[in-house]
């Protein structure tokens, strides 16, 4: 159903500010029109949470006024983390969640995603049913029907104690110097603070976000000044967020990279120590084939969903499973939360990290990582994954040349113009040659 969707891609409603979408006008509409859908099945009120891009200001106050046209309540979090939208729409007892992010995207871009009252991202169908709204004229309710909005005034510790209940209420990080780097995003003044009220040493950088750093240099998509701030200062860790800190990315104390991959292999392999994992692992077709083998060597089962963190919680919910996510940082725990949080997965590493007393970078070396090469391809908009169909035939002939000892996907991403280039195997200057060419001639006969 995905494929008949007009403005929603893989991850909410995404674009450049002042564009086609992400403008005061059509936002305006997007509230209004997810407000009478809502409404219609009984919906009283929404959270709204945003990141802290410069236009998080203009599209809070139309995504505002355009549920209040549709006599639906709003309850403003202000900056907060995505996964923080998720579990306030939870305990706030609200029909929906919405946050104003574009995620790991630079500043001038910015999106719009939606939770259901369960803290899951929509289904497709109700995705549907909103767009089919947006081509209804918008109309408002009656005055004394119209919503009201209020300020969540203790979002922050709310959701500060919900991370901290998820790991045992006798942890102590008491003696790790602890690097965070909050990409100058919505966790800029969560992450530190929490990480610290369990006793670590933290060290914070990303924490001075003025509408247009965030993700700029830093954070989960840019590791450089993490992994200088822990080897110069001897720190223990690092943890990397990104703008809306639902991703996350680690740096041990040699200043290693330690991905969403890794961390998703360290949570698994300590729910079993415990005894409490349950169902497959679930990645995706990005999925380093080091995680595919190191969990089948725990005697569990590994499966690879699409590209995209809904697509790997359908897997998760339709194959009973608990742990999953992406390379790239979104690492879903299902028995802790509803959505991919990366302070939440940092909190399971760290926990597994003193429960067995070894150091990250000893945690992590039970996956070895087949060396993986990544090249994007920029392309004139964003594509269908149909409309790649005629580079197929470029694809054979460069899995021709690994020669069965690798893995080539090419697929174009759902959230920004690009069509990405991956290769994987054992050899790796082949697969850098082999990505390079094979991005060349996709590049020229797009």
């Amino acid at each position: 159903m995905s494929m008949n969707k007009k403005y929603f891609g893989t991850d909410g409603i995404r674009g450049r500010v002042g564009g086609d979408v992400i403008n005061p006008e059509f936002v305006l509409k997007l509230g209004w029109a997810a407000g009478r859908v809502m409404s219609s099945e009984g919906c009283s009120k929404v959270v709204i949470g945003k990141d802290t891009r410069i236009s998080g200001y203009m599209l809070e106050s139309a995504l505002e006024a355009g549920f209040s046209a549709a006599g639906v309540d709003v309850l403003l979090s202000g900056p907060v983390p995505t996964p923080a939208v998720a579990y306030l729409t939870r305990t706030l007892h609200a029909c929906a969640g919405v946050v104003i992010s574009a995620s790991h995207n630079p500043h001038h871009d910015n999106g719009i995603k939606f939770f259901d009252a369960h803290g899951s991202k929509l289904s497709d169908e109700a995705e549907l049913a909103i767009e089919s709204m947006l081509e209804v004229s918008m109309e408002t309710v009656e005055s004394e029907h119209l919503g009201k909005a209020h300020r969540i005034d203790n979002a922050d510790a709310r959701y500060i104690e919900a991370c901290k209940s998820t790991v045992p209420a006798s942890i102590s990080l008491s003696g790790l110097k602890v690097v965070v780097d909050c990409a100058h995003g919505a966790a800029y003044h969560i992450a530190p603070q929490m990480f610290s009220e369990l006793g670590a040493n933290v060290i914070p950088i990303g924490v001075q976000p003025d509408g247009l750093n965030i993700n700029l240099d830093c954070g989960a998509t840019s590791l450089d000044a993490l992994q200088q701030t822990v080897t110069e200062n001897h720190a223990d860790l690092g943890i990397a967020l990104d703008g809306d800190a639902d991703r996350i990315m680690m740096i041990d104390h040699l200043g290693n990279v330690i991905d969403g991959d890794q961390v998703i292999y360290m949570i698994t392999r300590d729910r079993l120590r415990t005894e409490t994992m349950k169902g497959p692992v679930v990645g995706t077709l990005m999925s380093n084939l080091g995680l595919e083998k190191a969990v089948e060597e725990m005697g569990l089962t590994f499966i690879r969903a699409g590209v995209g963190d809904r697509y790997v919680m359908q897997r998760l919910m339709q194959d009973g499973g608990i742990i999953g996510g992406e390379p790239s940082g979104h690492v879903i725990c299902l028995d802790k939360t509803t959505t991919g949080d990366g302070i939440i997965a940092a909190l399971q590493v760290l926990n597994a990290m003193l429960e067995e007393g070894l150091p990250l970078a000893e945690l992590s070396q039970g996956m070895q990582r087949f060396p993986q090469t990544m090249v994007n391809v920029p392309v004139p908009a964003i594509l269908k994954p149909d409309q790649l169909a005629s580079a197929d035939g470029l694809v054979n002939d460069a899995e021709n040349q690994l020669n069965g000892n690798g893995r080539i996907l090419l697929r174009p991403s759902g959230t920004e113009p690009l069509v990405r280039v991956m290769v994987e195997g054992e050899d790796e200057k082949l697969i850098q040659d082999v990505a390079n060419q094979l991005a060349e001639k996709v590049s020229a006969s797009l």
